[in-house]
């Protein structure tokens, strides 16, 4: 059949609409890009090249597909945590660098915070770089305002390795026009010279903090077990609470903890040690209360939980396992619970799938969700990759991608941040 000179025009018109949307007949729009970080080992011994695999997010599948320009470079050595500015026009890249082998000498690599612009299909344009207050960062967090930036340091400034093993939290101002950053000194505490610190002190050990409803900042410090609570004020000031650091117990074993999420009031942690996740909700002056029926045991199989998030619906928490006790099936796996939401706020195993918990590339060690809430991303630090699920919001259920669920990073993939297009 020959189409008219109108009906050619018209398929011809749809087609370069469907173009300018980003749309092909395999897919529909971008609806957001994702950031992995990778390394790559260079000549330096013990050191890591940083890179950061740039995606962009298909609406209709869920498909990945490479950023223009990917990968690009982390702006330091051994990059470890990445996140966006609320708006998705800046993009802030922890390198931890190479810590120094004595307790009393700065790392060997310093480490840096690299900041980026974020441009057309998610590509990143390196702007500059600034140095934390303490020594080995691994991790940040924005505030809700998007106005300020914690930097989390293994290693405060007055670390001796002797009497005081502590961490800190740097803070910066985020420059509405730039992204840059500018720091944030310690009004309620200071030095024995009489100036004001320019660092928030935590416990030993720090590996993860996170911003909870209510203006509370806890920051998990493995080296005793504990929770440290901050509450975030104007000016982007931390303030101790009433309440000294959180001691956590888990099982028969004492708690091994290895990660912190939250969702409103709820606060969740991961005990490798146990094999548990330990509720609690945000309580008076940024207290962790308990949730009734405590401490909540991992799927059958599972181990050495790393990482954990919960659906922006906030029906569902999925656990991320780096390893399992079953040789048959795949270690590392994603184990999803349904939350009991507004009576207990328990957790109970999704049912209704034997693929739950379920299997994701090796290594995981983090995960996040896309801005449509349909599909669920997971970066796997040993498998070097991205896996790919889809989320069945009535149920909780997780499946594969229609297109395909496992997505080359670059390296040995470290942390992901999944953003909406830019505003």
């Amino acid at each position: 059949m020959t189409l008219s000179r109108i009906g050619r025009f018209g398929m011809a018109f749809v087609a370069s609409v469907a173009m300018g949307l980003g749309m092909t007949a395999c897919g529909g729009g971008t609806i957001g890009y994702m950031w992995v970080l990778g390394t790559q080992a260079n000549a330096a011994a013990g050191q890591q090249t940083g890179q950061i695999a740039g995606f962009k997010i298909d609406d209709f599948t869920g498909n990945l597909t490479s950023a223009v320009h990917s990968p690009f470079s982390s702006g330091g050595t051994n990059p470890v945590s990445i996140v966006v500015k609320p708006g998705g026009r800046y993009v802030y890249v922890v390198n931890e660098g190479v810590p120094a082998t004595s307790a009393t000498t700065s790392a060997s690599v310093e480490g840096n915070i690299s900041v980026f612009s974020v441009g057309g299909d998610g590509t990143l344009t390196f702007q500059n770089s600034s140095v934390s207050q303490g020594h080995t960062p691994v991790w940040a967090a924005v505030d809700s305002t998007g106005n300020f930036l914690y930097v989390l340091d293994q290693r405060a400034p007055d670390y001796d390795g002797v009497t005081n093993f502590n961490g800190d939290i740097t803070v910066f101002a985020l420059a509405s026009d730039t992204g840059r950053l500018s720091l944030i000194t310690n009004a309620q505490v200071k030095n024995a010279q009489g100036t004001q610190l320019t660092y928030f002190e935590v416990g030993p050990t720090p590996i993860m903090m996170r911003v909870a409803s209510g203006g509370c900042l806890y920051t998990v410090d493995q080296g005793d077990h504990t929770v440290f609570p901050y509450t975030v004020g104007t000016g982007g000031q931390l303030t101790l609470t009433t309440n000294s650091t959180v001691q956590v117990t888990g099982g028969t074993l004492p708690a091994q903890l290895t990660s912190i999420s939250t969702s409103g009031t709820n606060v969740y942690l991961t005990d490798s040690a146990n094999n548990l996740i330990l509720p609690y909700t945000v309580g008076t002056s940024c207290a962790l209360n308990t949730l009734t029926g405590g401490s909540t045991p991992n799927l059958a199989l599972t181990a050495n939980p790393v990482y954990s998030l919960t659906d922006t619906t906030g029906n569902y928490l999925y656990v991320l396992n780096q390893s399992g006790t079953n040789s048959n099936v795949a270690n590392s796996t994603i184990s999803a619970f349904k939350i009991d939401v507004g009576a207990t706020n328990k957790l109970q195993p999704v049912v209704g799938d034997t693929n739950n918990p379920y299997a994701v590339g090796s290594g995981p060690v983090c995960m996040g969700e896309d801005p449509s809430n349909q599909y669920v991303y997971v970066s796997n630090n040993v498998a070097g990759t991205v896996t790919g699920k889809q989320i069945n919001t009535r149920t909780g259920q997780l499946s594969d991608l229609a297109r395909g669920a496992t997505f080359p990073a670059t390296g040995h993939a470290t942390c992901l941040a999944i953003s909406g297009n830019v505003n």
